[in-house]
């Protein structure tokens, strides 16, 4: 049985966001969707301990505060390290991708340039999320 997810995008591209929320329409999925345009403020949104996402979704390249630091920060982190995080990003450099999962990223998904493509990955990565047991905290 799926579950309903609350999902935290941390991307700082309006197009981007748009995309995923065309998606999430286009494949009829009731998940919500928090938006942060950089790592700082998605910071300030998990702040909120009585409403933690169940997903994380993070892209690498933003300002203020890059992917990566932010994905340290959360896992250094005892109160909100259990989140799952994936990253959606273009950046398809292999040491970003062993950093991530050094770090101790969830999963790593690059986005690609066709509409349909995108549609197919997400599907697939929230399909998986929404089936898993997802531990509350």
């Amino acid at each position: 049985m799926s579950k309903t997810l609350k999902i935290l995008l941390i991307e700082d591209n309006l197009i981007e966001i748009m995309k995923m929320k065309r998606t999430l329409s286009l494949l009829k999925l009731e998940h919500t969707i928090q938006e942060a345009k950089n790592g700082e403020e998605a910071l300030k949104i998990l702040e909120d301990k009585s409403n933690f996402p169940d997903l994380i979704l993070l892209d690498l390249n933003m300002p203020k505060m890059s992917g990566i630091e932010f994905l340290s920060i959360l896992k250094k982190d005892e109160s909100i390290q259990h989140i799952p995080t994936v990253i959606l990003t273009t950046s398809d450099n292999q040491r970003d991708l062993d950093q991530c999962y050094k770090i101790g990223v969830s999963g790593y998904i690059l986005k690609p340039l066709k509409y349909d493509d995108y549609v197919h990955k997400i599907e697939k990565v929230l399909s998986y999320w929404s089936t898993n047991e997802l531990k509350k905290y």
